[in-house]
């Protein structure tokens, strides 16, 4: 498992909500009275519906990524959210396009404190950043929406602030230029105010801490503790810059992996997981009777062992086997070993390292000192193998905040005024 999937894991499982979400919204507007779907057509969009669902909750399941609760949770919740907008979601919308500021600004605010009140993820993962981008999104759209709805340049069928638009009426050209121009538009916001806000916010910052009124995260440096945010930080793992795009059509075309298959824990939260389950095991094998092996057998695991985490370098496979009562084991390793403790009931004594392999003979009890210090050896080690996060900065929230309202505004309002301006556009009133 890659060390950038291993920061994925989460509760609830949010691939499960989306796409339960995604296939319960089609299954709805698929049965609606309003559908004209043609009976076969309809009966390979459900089929297809449901197999999407299916593959990716038992696809979380399968790479290793969420237990079963965790897809179960998101599953439901997934669910609810889709079931809540087919039956109430036309309420809400002409609740927003209908409302006053009050009403848009109380939809903003609430937005803004579920991103204040979003828990502390365990490990230095990108989920609150995702979540900040989200919020992001839905911001900019609401506020676009309710704006766009009242001016004369939108239409109110089928939908209020629906976006003017007729392939017939303005051909392909016009079309293409139209997402062309967009895409340009959406590219050159971000790159012109993520550098903006990232200069200009930690001043203010600073300002804001010294009367008391900061809302420190964990694991982001707040702006009294650094002189400036670097240039050319890579803070959003969302949407790519200009700049990178060249090295992601390169990486395509080579189609070789830049990153190489890890075992054992890729985040602190595995590490701390790893060593509260070596330390329940070794409770439980205090009272237990110490293994024998004979010479030969201790042999063969010194041959074989080559640590926890060294993957570097082939292995040569034995089909010596170890007995431990009357059912044979495999010959164990290292690596062997932290897959079994971690999959099936195994006790042992020590866990089997090549230090410890060249000290004394498997299956011997040490004493507390050198269990001790084994154990800080084999810690440091853990930890020493597990990806540095980088630096993140408190300002990084309000600028993915920012950015993406803007992105999501320049959508749903601001490139389709743009489009007007330049010609690109149709009348409002040709409906």
């Amino acid at each position: 498992m890659s060390g950038s999937a291993a920061l994925e894991y989460g509760f609830p499982s949010t691939h499960s909500t989306n796409a339960v979400s995604v296939a319960v919204y089609a299954l709805f507007t698929l049965h609606s009275p309003d559908s004209t779907t043609p009976p076969t057509l309809k009966l390979a969009l459900e089929i297809l519906s449901y197999c999407y669902a299916t593959s990716i909750i038992i696809g979380r399941l399968y790479c290793g990524m969420h237990g079963f609760f965790d897809v179960v949770i998101g599953s439901v919740l997934g669910a609810l959210l889709s079931i809540i907008e087919c039956l109430y979601g036309d309420i809400f919308d002409e609740f927003i396009y209908t409302g006053s500021l009050k009403s848009i600004s109380i939809v903003l605010l609430s937005i803004l404190v579920l991103v204040r009140i979003h828990p502390e993820p365990a490990d230095n993962c990108p989920c609150f950043d995702d979540s900040v981008a989200f919020a992001g999104v839905l911001c900019g759209v609401e506020l676009g929406n309710w704006h766009f709805a009242k001016s004369a340049l939108s239409w109110n069928d089928p939908v209020p602030a629906t976006v003017p638009f007729s392939l017939e009426t303005l051909g392909w050209s016009k079309t293409m230029a139209r997402i062309v121009i967009g895409v340009l538009c959406i590219f050159a916001w971000r790159g012109i105010m993520k550098p903006t806000l990232l200069r200009g916010l930690p001043p203010i910052f600073r300002v804001i801490e010294r009367l008391g009124l900061t809302l420190p995260r964990r694991f982001f440096m707040q702006a009294s503790e650094y002189h400036k945010v670097p240039k050319h930080l890579k803070v959003d793992n969302v949407m790519p810059s200009v700049s990178d795009i060249p090295s992601m059509l390169s990486s395509i075309r080579n189609l070789e992996r830049s990153r190489s298959i890890s075992i054992g824990p890729q985040s602190a939260a595995d590490a701390y997981e790893t060593m509260a389950f070596r330390e329940k095991r070794r409770r439980e094998s205090i009272s237990q009777t110490p293994l024998n092996y004979s010479s030969e057998q201790v042999n063969v695991a010194r041959n074989e062992s080559l640590g926890y985490f060294d993957v570097s370098k082939p292995r040569k496979q034995s089909n010596a086997m170890l007995t431990v009562g009357s059912l044979p084991t495999p010959a164990l390793s290292s690596t062997s070993l932290y897959d079994n403790l971690m999959e099936n009931d195994i006790s042992v004594a020590t866990p089997i390292t090549p230090d410890s392999m060249t000290q004394e003979p498997i299956g011997i009890t040490r004493s507390a000192s050198q269990d001790r210090r084994q154990n800080e050896k084999e810690d440091r080690e853990m930890f020493s193998q597990l990806e540095k996060p980088r630096v993140r900065y408190d300002v990084e929230v309000i600028t993915k905040l920012i950015v993406y309202t803007g992105i999501a505004w320049l959508a749903v309002e601001g490139n389709p005024i743009f489009f007007q301006i330049l010609g690109l556009g149709i009348d409002p009133t040709h409906a």
